[in-house]
């Protein structure tokens, strides 16, 4: 029976044909259940041959040209610098001179506030311009009566004459100057100690000088008071 069949037109190619698809189904190698596909084996890394030729990339000669600035570049390079450099010292230059005006009008306003603090209030009815011209008169006076003296007292005087006037015609004034004065004295203590003293003698003199002109008037008017009575005296024994 089985020969009958092989014997069969078409037999044979088919039993070739089934024989193939059972080599190619066949599995080559064994598989678990429990086993991944991370577990399966993994095949071998093909290196690559460390002598092979590699292709290196060389720069064209135009691109070797192109990297070099060009002499319109330098120009741009330069005059962006000249321009920096000239923005730089404009600005410089415009910050100096805001710092001077600042400074000269800082000046000035100081200047004119304190010569305001210097006037007395409307309020003291002390008036400069007659009282200035007091002093000054005062002070060209003094010279006169001492000028045929030695050289230092020609030189104090007016200034010693002047300031006494000043004091007596416009004292307001006179002492808002002598505070003004102390207080930049007072910045340097061996010139404040120097005013202190010699402010301090000339206040003596003066207190002297007042004491003796009393002590004079005093006399005076006791050497009148005799005379008075010497002469009432003789009248009275003539009658």
């Amino acid at each position: 029976m089985a020969a009958r069949l092989l014997l069969r037109p078409g037999a044979t190619a088919k039993l070739a044909a089934v024989g193939a698809a059972g080599l190619v189904l066949y599995p080559t190698s064994e598989l678990h259940a429990e086993t991944s596909q991370d577990d399966a084996p993994v095949p071998p890394k093909v290196r690559k041959p460390i002598y092979d030729d590699e292709v290196v990339d060389l720069p064209s000669p135009s691109e070797s040209k192109s990297s070099s600035p060009t002499p319109t570049e330098r120009l741009t390079a330069q005059v962006a610098r000249a321009r920096l450099f000239l923005h730089k010292y404009a600005a410089k230059t415009e910050d100096a001179a805001n710092d001077a005006l600042a400074k000269s009008f800082d000046l000035e306003r100081s200047f004119t506030s304190t010569v305001a603090s210097l006037a007395p209030p409307k309020e003291s009815n002390e008036k400069l311009m007659p009282g200035l011209i007091y002093v000054l008169v005062s002070a060209m006076g003094s010279s006169i009566f001492v000028r045929n003296r030695n050289i230092l007292l020609r030189a104090s005087a007016p200034l010693a004459v002047g300031i006494g006037a000043g004091y007596y015609f416009i004292p307001i004034t006179m002492g808002n100057v002598g505070e003004l004065a102390w207080k930049y004295e007072s910045k340097y203590p061996a010139l404040a100690d120097t005013h202190l003293r010699v402010k301090e003698r000339i206040t003596r003199f003066v207190q002297t000088g007042i004491a003796h002109s009393k002590m004079t008037v005093g006399m005076v008017e006791d050497k009148v008071g005799e005379a008075r009575e010497s002469v009432e005296n003789w009248v009275s024994k003539g009658k």
